[in-house]
């Protein structure tokens, strides 16, 4: 088995942050934690179960976990989010494989995406490949506000997964869907990609189309519906307040 560094970012994860360290320690001598100067006891409970804590005001998704492989002990880096957990195919994976050996910089695992406790494969939800476990030596996260990926040339995949509890309910799905078009719409808004009124729509409709029809999200019944539906929310939103944001800044 490899050294393997852990690294999640928090802001107020009371709820989660600790199964999600102790699913980490399963297969990790070594955890440190970004956090982004929660309010709750977040702190305190990383802390409690082992893991070095890094305060720092939230960057954007992606400098902010880079600000954390500096702290991490090993090259290898298997990072999570505080509501992912590993489920015990991927633990085997790591404890049985040598990293080093694979000739790759960084290692795609399948995801299982959770409404509430709920999971189905339709809808683009699974299997949901993710890059979360690489070497810092060689790869880095994307620099974006939301949703960042582990840039690098040389990726391999395996089989085993990753537990997500996406969204606690409904409504959650239409919250996140509501924050995290607000964040890519400041940095669309920011580029010089050519922006039109007809945007929102277009993109909204094709975003639902997508997961509805083309990811078979119909074949969920009232999940696969309300996924699809926030997914279109968030991408119309996106280009919607993109370029609400232009027009304010004239």
């Amino acid at each position: 088995m490899s050294k393997i560094s852990g690294l999640v970012i928090t802001f107020n994860e009371s709820k989660n942050i600790v199964e999600c360290l102790r699913s980490l320690k399963r297969v990790c001598d070594d955890i440190v934690v970004v956090d982004s100067n929660s309010s709750d006891d977040t702190v305190a409970l990383a802390e409690a179960e082992g893991a070095r804590v890094i305060s720092q005001a939230f960057l954007g998704d992606g400098p902010q976990r880079s600000v954390g492989l500096p702290h991490c002990r090993h090259a290898w880096v298997l990072n999570l989010d505080a509501d992912e957990r590993l489920e015990d195919d991927l633990v085997a994976y790591l404890r049985q494989t040598d990293l080093d050996t694979l000739g790759v910089d960084a290692v795609e695992t399948r995801r299982r995406n959770f409404v509430g406790q709920r999971t189905t494969r339709y809808g683009g939800q699974y299997p949901d490949y993710v890059l979360r476990i690489f070497n810092r030596h060689k790869a880095d996260f994307k620099p974006v506000v939301a949703h960042t990926r582990v840039q690098t040339d040389k990726t391999g995949r395996c089989d085993a997964h990753i537990r997500h509890y996406s969204y606690r309910d409904y409504a959650d799905i239409f919250t996140r869907a509501c924050l995290y078009a607000n964040w890519m719409a400041k940095e669309l808004a920011a580029s010089d990609k050519a922006l039109a009124g007809w945007h929102p729509a277009l993109h909204g409709s094709t975003a639902f189309l997508k997961h509805y029809v083309a990811k078979a999200g119909f074949m969920a019944g009232l999940d696969g519906l309300t996924i699809s539906l926030g997914k279109a929310l968030a991408s119309y939103l996106k280009y919607a307040r993109a370029l609400e944001i232009r027009r304010i800044s004239g």
